[in-house]
């Protein structure tokens, strides 16, 4: 069998995601008849077909959605290189609009930007806090950085950090009157810290998972934030039991200001991920940011010389 083209595998992509023609056409820049005609040869070539076609709707078959899922996130990331590489070419200049929850600024963006920043005087970085999944597009942002479950699947994701774990603590002057929870469904009898969630302004669930066993708690308490670090600091004064990432209380738990519960209920989960539109067409800034954030580092970027 001969070997597809990239082309044209994008182009199944394009029409994959989109679910039509027209508007597949016209993100890549195509008539409308060429993409159907590219689709077509790519299917004669591999002799299977991808794509159920009505009236009304495009929709992969079995095999199209296979493609899809193998093929999609590989071809995104070498798209999202090759743009990161190609930015190196221009002097970073410019500003870069990211929302993030406070813990992800704190965790793996800040460890980056301290040695990106001074190496590139010219770019700057305006940081919303958000714990709602924005709509990054709608709301002008250049991307968003959130853990990899929630990330919205028409979105180049790119992961930028490892996994996370988040546990219940509470402070040992909380467990001095009151007997530590040994299972989730116990926490409804205990003073929890809430965590209320912008986007839809309900309060979140605890999410916990053993041995395939999953469940979401609805907790209840006297105190309810928006944010982790007053959560923190309420577990620690006593207040109540708080639900956070592992690595944001850990050197409290190694100093015994907090005690760890339900450990054996709370598995690791995918970590952060960088998230924009796959549309967007990114700056050498951008292109930068992105590369230091995925690999940990400030790559160089030449500057012109003539």
């Amino acid at each position: 069998m001969p070997q597809p083209d990239l082309n044209d595998i994008a182009a199944f992509l394009a029409v994959a995601r989109q679910r039509s023609f027209t508007r597949a056409a016209a993100q890549l820049g195509v008539s409308q008849s060429a993409l159907s005609q590219t689709i077509r040869g790519f299917e004669t070539r591999l002799g299977v077909r991808l794509l159920t076609r009505t009236t009304r709707s495009v929709a992969p078959t079995e095999a199209g959605e296979r493609l899809l899922q193998a093929a999609g996130p590989r071809l995104d990331e070498i798209n999202a290189e090759l743009s990161a590489l190609g930015s190196l070419r221009d002097k970073p200049s410019g500003t870069i609009r990211i929302t993030a929850d406070d813990h992800a600024v704190q965790a793996v963006l800040q460890p980056v930007l301290r040695k990106l920043l001074p190496e590139y005087p010219e770019i700057k970085l305006e940081v919303m806090i958000d714990y709602g999944l924005t709509d990054i597009v709608a709301e002008r942002y250049d991307a968003g950085i959130r853990v990899g479950e929630i990330v919205a699947k028409d979105m180049i994701a790119i992961p930028i950090g490892p996994e996370m774990r988040s546990i219940v603590v509470g402070a040992p002057g909380y467990f001095a009157a009151r007997r530590a929870p040994e299972t989730p469904q116990a926490l409804t009898g205990h003073n929890c810290i809430n965590l209320r969630l912008p986007t839809h302004g309900g309060l979140y669930a605890w999410e916990f998972e053993r041995g395939g066993q999953a469940l979401r708690v609805r907790v209840d308490g006297q105190l309810v934030f928006n944010a982790m670090p007053p959560m923190v600091e309420a577990a620690l004064a006593g207040l109540g039991l708080a639900y956070v990432p592992a690595d944001g209380v850990r050197e409290h738990i190694l100093a015994g200001r907090l005690i760890q519960v339900l450990d054996d209920w709370c598995p690791p989960y995918a970590g952060y991920h960088l998230y924009y539109p796959s549309r967007r067409q990114p700056t050498a800034a951008f292109g930068l940011l992105v590369a230091a954030l995925r690999h940990g580092g400030v790559p160089r970027a030449p500057h012109p010389t003539g």
